[in-house]
């Protein structure tokens, strides 16, 4: 398969991509968060190419994207007094609601499930292919199933170039991770994935959400609840939160010293104390780790690391989203000291 790829986005590429979206192809645009890869969310047949593009487990649900409220009526039976609260005040945004779904949304998009997941993304672009389209757009990440999310179409292109008929290039993304989703079936709300919208934010609107439940041992309700997700390939190690500088420094250089690349994110201050030879990507507020996390461990992909380093930050507002996709991405390897950073590889 060709890939087509447009870099300027203007109106004569976005109708040239609907146009494959109404004949059932596959076309990855941006959003806010990070960039989607989009088909028509009301046909089983469009929706299963995706799975196949991504080779992501096909009991993992899509969400749809849509350029207005009024795309909402024919996809859900209805709309719970929390999720119009949520609705007018984080539409168009990086919030994602899980609602009871209409008969006319495939099962293929939500795993067989009776709900279903629905945003309206915060992206010019995003918005005008979707009313170019005329349809709600089924869009997981356009990566490779497990890989990190792509913000720019250069990661895009890496994972899937020959696997989808198109990739709008819209620059790169402002929130860096995916949406938060929020179950609003019960009759409270509750978080199932945190992301660009902080339980904060929520609970300044609703008042009250739920304790989200255990990760779900079927198909869950959400993307992000199950499986390897957001993973670089070196093995990733979360780095404690306030690490020793002087031990990190000896770790790192016999690290190096055994001919072993390592890629670290940190924040700035520590900066300093890291060896030459490392990979530094380091940050001052939790909004650049947020929006550079997944562009800066592709990075490290492409230098060649051996192993990752990304220092543990306080799961709390923006953080919870952060340190959500890290353990997700470490694949349960222990948290790493300063003293030991050099022990791993051996």
């Amino acid at each position: 398969m060709e890939t087509e790829f447009w870099q300027s986005a203007n109106e004569e590429d976005l109708l040239a991509a609907a146009a494959i979206i109404k004949k059932g192809g596959l076309v990855a645009f941006p959003t806010e968060t990070v960039y989607g890869l989009g088909a028509n969310g009301l046909s089983g047949e469009a929706v299963a190419g995706i799975f196949a593009a991504k080779g992501r487990p096909s009991d993992n649900p899509l969400i749809l994207h849509i350029a207005d409220q009024s795309m909402l009526d024919q996809l859900v039976e209805r709309v719970p007094p929390a999720a119009e609260k949520l609705m007018r005040a984080f539409w168009p945004g990086p919030l994602t609601l899980v609602l009871e779904k209409s008969s006319a949304v495939p099962d293929a998009v939500t795993a067989g499930l009776p709900t279903v997941a629905v945003r309206m993304p915060d992206h010019a672009v995003a918005r005008r292919l979707i009313e170019l389209s005329g349809l709600p757009l089924a869009a997981p990440s356009a990566n490779l199933s497990g890989r990190p999310s792509p913000t720019a179409a250069r990661a895009v292109k890496e994972d899937l170039d020959g696997r989808i008929h198109g990739i709008i290039d819209g620059g790169s993304t402002d929130v860096g991770l995916e949406s938060t989703v929020v179950d609003c079936t019960q009759e409270l709300p509750a978080i199932l994935r945190p992301g660009g919208i902080t339980y904060e934010q929520l609970a300044a609107v609703l008042g009250k959400l739920a304790q989200p439940g255990p990760e779900e041992k079927g198909a869950p309700k959400a993307p992000g609840m199950k499986y390897r997700h957001y993973a670089p390939r070196a093995p990733l190690y979360l780095l404690e939160a306030m690490p020793d500088e002087a031990e990190l420094a000896v770790g790192l250089k016999r690290l190096l010293a055994q001919g072993k690349k390592a890629g670290m994110i940190v924040q700035s201050n520590l900066r300093g104390n890291l060896p030459a030879g490392v990979l530094p990507f380091t940050w001052d507020k939790e909004e650049e780790l947020a929006r550079f996390l997944y562009s800066w461990l592709r990075e490290c992909d492409r230098q060649g690391a051996e192993v990752i380093f990304v220092q543990k930050i306080k799961s709390s507002g923006l953080g919870e989203a952060i340190m959500n996709r890290l353990v997700k991405a470490a694949e349960g390897k222990q948290e790493v000291c300063a003293a030991d950073v050099a022990e791993l590889l051996k």
